[in-house]
């Protein structure tokens, strides 16, 4: 398996484990998550083409979906109220 998938593998194992950590430890580690997500998103497409880096970002909308929900409510309303 190529390095990239390992690593989003591991991204992947990692973000499960820190979902069954106390609650007080979910938007921490949701920021921790987002910050080595991001590259790893994009080293997966680099190494495996776009259809891999789109599946790997659905995985990670699905594993962080309430900061992708809360940015999505902030953004929409930063656009509609100006």
């Amino acid at each position: 398996m190529p390095l990239s998938l390992t690593l989003a593998s591991l991204w992947g194992l990692t973000a499960c484990l820190l979902g069954l950590a106390p609650s007080r430890f979910h938007w921490p580690a949701a920021i921790c998550l987002i910050a080595t997500g991001i590259p790893l998103l994009g080293y997966v497409t680099l190494q495996m083409g776009p259809w891999w880096g789109l599946a790997m970002m659905a995985g990670g909308v699905s594993v962080l979906r309430w900061p992708v929900f809360y940015a999505g409510r902030w953004l929409r309303r930063r656009l509609l109220h100006g």
